[in-house]
């Protein structure tokens, strides 16, 4: 029974040997497709978001409502932020419970896009080690039973293997890990200046009676 189990598992583990090649394979690639990803959100994007947030508010509330959106379109936020403000703003007969309620979804619908996009950098970094380890431990059984058997091509082999499997998912994981890092930093920034700008316009549009 012993013996049937031992087998039982051993034929499991190396049959999954493949698909685990196949997705650290897999993983490597989408890291290095964020890479590139992030490259073009930072020429893209990051690089024209210049705008002096407290010099943007003061200038809202200078201008008053009136001059408000064309107080944003001159500005040099990004255009999903833009695009959020303006629903904001094109909505300003509604009453101030109804317009804190729309700031809170598009705020949400923001916070949501960019949790998405990170999350496709922390899968990777988080599978990548896991598959690491199972693409390095496979291959050490066979391995280790050609050592007894004298079988030095085969223990080479299953080694390489081993090696070159856990450098792969460390690798995928370092890249996922930095560019996660990054854009968290990045984002978190960006829901700052959209609350600030948000609360800033419902102040303007419909001023808060009860403070």
């Amino acid at each position: 029974m012993k013996a049937y189990l031992s087998s039982t598992l051993h034929v499991i583990g190396q049959t999954i040997l493949m698909p685990c090649l196949i997705v650290l394979i897999a993983l490597i690639i989408v890291a290095l497709w964020q890479v590139g990803d992030i490259l073009v959100e930072t020429f893209k994007e990051r690089k024209k978001m210049k705008e002096d947030v407290p010099k943007l508010l003061r200038k809202i509330h200078h201008g008053g409502k009136e001059h408000i959106r064309e107080t944003i379109e001159g500005s040099m936020l990004l255009n999903r932020q833009k695009q959020a403000l303006f629903e904001l703003i094109d909505s300003k007969d509604m009453a101030r419970p109804s317009l804190e309620a729309l700031a809170e979804r598009l705020l949400a619908t923001e916070q949501e896009k960019y949790e998405k996009t990170i999350s496709i950098t922390d899968l990777v970094a988080k599978l990548g080690p896991m598959f690491g380890l199972l693409g390095t431990l496979i291959p050490l059984g066979p391995g280790i039973v050609a050592l007894g058997k004298g079988d030095t091509a085969t223990l080479a082999s299953s080694i390489g293997i081993a090696f070159d499997t856990t450098i792969a998912g460390m690798l995928g994981a370092s890249i996922a890990l930095v560019i996660s890092s990054i854009r968290k930093r990045w984002y978190n920034g960006y829901m700052v200046s959209l609350e600030s700008i948000m609360e800033c316009i419902l102040e303007e549009v419909a001023p808060d009676v009860r403070k």
